[in-house]
Order: C-alpha cells, then structure tokens, then sequence
C-alpha cells in the first residue's frame, strides 16, 4: 500500500505545480525588453499594422484577437524579424490555451538570430516537459544554462534549476535532480517566490519519498503546506493539503490525515465553484447572443413587411385589380404576423419575467453568502492574528455550510439553464433505486451528523424504476438537502416506498419544520416562479424544487407533497416501472 501511495504522489504533484517560477520571467520580459523591442521594431518598420494589434491584444491576455491579428502579420510580410515577433506572440498565446503541439510549430519557426531566442527555448523546453519528452526538455534547458548571454535574460536561474531537477527526477537521475532541485529552492528563497518555493518543496519531498526516504521527505511536505497558507493560489493549497494527508496516512495517524483530507476537500470545492460561475457566465453570455439574434430577426421580417407594402402600392397606381387583391392579401398576412408577434411577446415578457426575478433572488443570495464568508474570514483571521482557537472551529463550520450553500445554488442554477436550453444528457433505463439512494444519502452523512439527525434508508434491494440516473440523483440531493435544512436538532430522515402498483411512489420523509397548506399549494403549481421561503432564518431561492418538478416531468413521473406544521414533511417522487416501458 505504501508503494502505491507513493507512487500516486509523483503522479499528481510533479505535473500540477511545475513551471511557475519560468511562466514569471516570461511575465516580466513581457513588460519590459519585448515590449520595447516590438514598440521598436513597430515605429522603424513599414506594414506593422498587424503587429501593434496583435501586441496591444497580447498585453490584455486577448488570446484569440492576438491570435488572428498576427497570422494577417504574416500573411502579408516577409520580414525575418516581424515574423519572429508575430511567431512568438503567436506561440505564446497557443500556450495559453494549452495548444502544445501549436504551440511548440510557431516557436520552431522563429530564426536563430531572434533577440529573445532564450526564451524561445524556454518555452520549448517546457513544452516539451509537459509532454513528458524529457531527454528533449533537457537539451534545451541545458542550451540556456550554456548559452554566453543567459545571465543577461529575463530567464531566473532557480526556474531554469527547477525544470532541469524536474526532468532529472522523471529519467531517475535522483543524484542530479536532488542537486538542481534544491540549490533552485535555495535561490527561490532568497528571490521570496513563495509560489515557487511551494512547488520546489513538494518536488523535492516527493523526490526522497520515491527513494523511500520519508525522514527526508516529510520535513519538506510540511514546509510546503504552512508556505501555501500565504499565497492566493487554491490548486497550491489543497495540493500540501493532500500530500499531508497521505502522509499522516501512512504514518497511521489517521485523525491528523482526516484533519487534512477535509482542508484538502474545501480547497476543492473551492476550485470546482470557480469552475461552476465559469460555466454559468458562459452560458449567459450565449443567451444574451441569441436575444441579439432574434431582436435582429425581428428587425429584418418588419423590413421585408414594409418593402412589401410600399411595392403594393407601386401596384396599385399600375392596375386597379391588382391593387384590390394585393391589399386584401397583405392585410391579413399583416393582421396574422401582428397577432403572432403580439403572442410571442407576451410568452416571451412573461419568461423574461421569471428570469428576472431567477437572477435577481440568486444574485441576492450569491451576495449575501459572499458577505457573509467575509465577515467569517475577517473574524477567522482575527481570531488567528489574536490566537482565540475556541472560536476558530465554529468560524470553519460557518464557512462551510456558506460555501456548501452557495455551491449547491449554483449546481442548481447550472442544471435549471441545462434543462432550459436542452444541453443536458437524458437517458432512461431500468434502475435500482437502492444503490442510487445510498450512493446520494451518503454524501449528507456529515450533514445529518452535525444535526444529530437520524437517517432510515428502507428501500427494499429489489426496487426497480425507469428513470435517467443523473437526474435522478439530482432530485434526491435537493430532496435531501431540504429534509436536512428544514429538520430540526435531533430529528429523524427516512426514505421509503410506499407503493410499486401503477407507479414507484418514492418517499422522502422529515420530522422538521413542515409548511401551511398555502405554502404547500404554492410550490406544486406548475407555473410557481422562484421565491424565498417563508422561513427567514433559511435562505433558499426555491429553484431546487423547481428543477425537481421539470426533471420528475421529464422523467414520465409526478411529484407531490404532503406536509403539516411543526410536524414534518413527505416529499413523493413517482416513476414509471420498467416493465410499462419496454
């Protein structure tokens, strides 16, 4: 088992933490010797044109525009030293967007003579690590370390020492890895990169971990992990978490591991969230293009219905038949269009309605969960700065169930956009509601534990519904995450069925809150738009049950509730049988 732990640990942490040191010489040349070269190159040279937008779009990391604007560059010079620029833009950028082998083209093209021709090979060099080609990466670090002009580039030596420990450390050449890996460390300390140093140290303590020199290794993990609590960087941070983690594992000391394990899954989220308003932005940014869209489309067929009309009357001055016909004709396709048009608008002011409301209440509440993990995140570092440690672990709790509120808000509003623009995957078939159960519940365990919430999983095994698995476990997890936010301390969660005659009929029962007999009429309508809750003290859009109701639809099935005050609440979930669907 140790082997294999170890073994997992160079696999994970050599290729996610390499390479910051050299990207940060590349920044700097960026601001600095390039851009007065290429300013300069620009104002001595006829037909750069191409060149300047490219540059002012590469100083705004544009990726794309630089992109486009330096292939025009080419296109149109045969200037040796203008295309070395457009080159190296160029290949910078596939970088960028992780485009290796397009990457690796364009900086191949760049002549010998180029000024920057060390961090050409820079750049090679690390692609060429990335591509886990060492012997190649090799060469070309070590063709700057040779070169005469290399103290005079933006290139730092301990970037360089760390790359060429790095391939050194992949060949198994521990002797010279260990050498260069540590005398880089050594002057990253002295440079204050702390991000580098993070990343040296893991690389260096996975280096003795894989000779089984733990004694050697340990210390070094633990310099990694208390450095990463400086920096910014999440990916750095749940990296030392989990080597530590690992580590306390095969120590045995598995209440310290858990301690890490849980740091390790909040950076996680953490990384995952960013990833998740990522996406959500993007899918915004395609509605608001489509809108532009149909407000174009609208634009032209009202033009065509005016060029139509003003043709008709050309017409009528012509023959009088004509004229009699051709009105008639265009009065009521008018009549029908404007009707049309009319119905449209009103669907389509009623939805934007609903979305409007959707991204005000969300937006209220993103708000409101980021204020309030500022505030805890203030105390948590007064508390630190002051060593109150009695208060450090209700503030970590607190941080927790905001930044598990605010990510199931946005796994929700992620899968309601899915469903609206038809982008989700569907599939139906034949299931064990059993396993799917057990596998959902479990990931509330710490939930209801904190709660003292009794939980009863009493789905017979041999329970079979026709369903799609995703959605499914969607509707359970906001089910849950309702039965667990709405019960109270010491309450009971059991989830049943009830009946398998026409339908499987589902249950999720609590003994919490409940909700009056308005409430519960209010959340089965089909047309009920998002709202808050009637409970202030649980903050809640209401777009949970909503996208259950359209994924239980979509599913052939039905959802009901039957709820009483102060006593508790039974979510129904009906599916069709297999047996019904072929």
């Amino acid at each position: 088992m140790l082997i294999d732990i170890k073994s997992l640990l160079s696999i994970i942490f050599l290729f996610t933490i390499s390479h910051i040191t050299v990207r940060a010489g590349e920044n700097q040349l960026r601001k600095s010797d390039l851009s007065i070269s290429i300013e300069k190159t620009i104002l001595r040279n006829q037909n750069t044109e191409y060149l300047r937008l490219a540059w002012s779009y590469f100083q705004k990391n544009n990726w794309d525009s630089t992109l486009a604007y330096s292939v025009k560059q080419l296109d149109v010079t045969k200037n040796l030293e203008i295309r070395n620029y457009a080159h190296y833009l160029s290949g910078n950028c596939f970088r960028e967007k992780n485009l290796l082998n397009d990457a690796k083209s364009e900086f191949t093209s760049i002549t010998d003579n180029f000024k920057f021709r060390l961090a050409v090979k820079s750049n090679l060099g690390e692609i060429y690590l990335e591509q886990n080609n060492f012997i190649q990466a090799i060469k070309y670090f070590e063709g700057i370390e040779q070169s005469p002009d290399y103290l005079k580039s933006a290139i730092t030596k301990s970037a360089l020492f760390h790359d060429i420990g790095l391939c050194h450390f992949h060949l198994l050449h521990y002797r010279q890895a260990e050498k260069y890996l540590i005398e880089g460390a050594e002057l990253q300390e002295g440079e204050k990169d702390t991000s580098g140093l993070i990343a040296s140290y893991m690389d260096i303590a996975n280096l003795y971990y894989e000779q089984y020199q733990d004694a050697l290794a340990i210390p070094y993990f633990e310099k990694a992990y208390q450095l990463s609590k400086r920096v910014n960087n999440f990916e750095l941070k749940q990296n030392a978490a989990l080597n530590m983690a690992v580590v306390e594992e095969n120590r045995k000391h598995y209440k310290e591991a858990l301690v890490y394990r849980a740091e390790y899954e909040a950076w996680r989220d953490s990384l995952t969230d960013q990833n998740k308003v990522w996406d959500i932005a993007q899918l915004e940014k395609q509605f608001a293009v489509k809108e532009k869209q149909k407000e174009v489309d609208v634009l032209a067929t009202e033009n065509k219905v005016k060029v139509a009309e003003r043709n008709s009357f050309i017409y009528v001055a012509v023959l009088l038949f004509v004229l009699l016909g051709t009105g008639v004709y265009f009065y009521r396709l008018n009549v029908k269009r404007s009707k049309t048009i009319f119905a449209q608008k009103t669907e389509l002011d009623e939805l934007n309605a609903a979305k409007d409301k959707l991204f005000s209440i969300v937006s209220h509440d993103l708000r409101s969960s980021v204020n309030a993990m500022k505030t805890s995140n203030t105390n948590l570092q007064s508390n630190l700065a002051t060593k109150n440690y009695a208060e450090l672990d209700q503030l970590l709790q607190t941080n927790s169930a905001i930044a598990n509120g605010a990510y199931n808000l946005l796994d929700n509003l992620l899968h309601w956009a899915l469903l609206q623009t038809e982008q989700s995957y569907f599939k139906q078939e034949s299931l064990r509601l059993f396993p799917i159960v057990e596998q959902v519940a479990f990931n509330y365990k710490h939930l209801m534990l904190e709660k003292n919430i009794v939980f009863e999983q009493l789905i017979p095994k041999s329970t079979v519904a026709f369903a799609d698995p995703e959605s499914l476990k969607i509707v359970l997890r906001n089910l849950f995450d309702n039965a667990i936010k709405f019960s109270k301390e010491g309450g009971k969660i059991a989830v049943y069925v009830r009946s398998e005659i026409d339908l499987v009929e589902l249950v999720v029962e609590d003994t919490g809150l409940g909700m009056s007999e308005t409430t519960r009429l209010n959340l089965l309508k089909t047309t009920a738009q998002p709202a808050k809750k009637q409970h202030e003290e649980l903050v809640g859009t209401g777009l949970g049950l909503q996208l259950c109701k359209s994924m239980i639809a979509k599913n052939g099935g039905m959802f009901t509730i039957e709820s009483e005050e102060q006593v508790g609440t039974k979510m129904i979930v009906s599916l069709p049988k297999p047996e019904k669907n072929g």
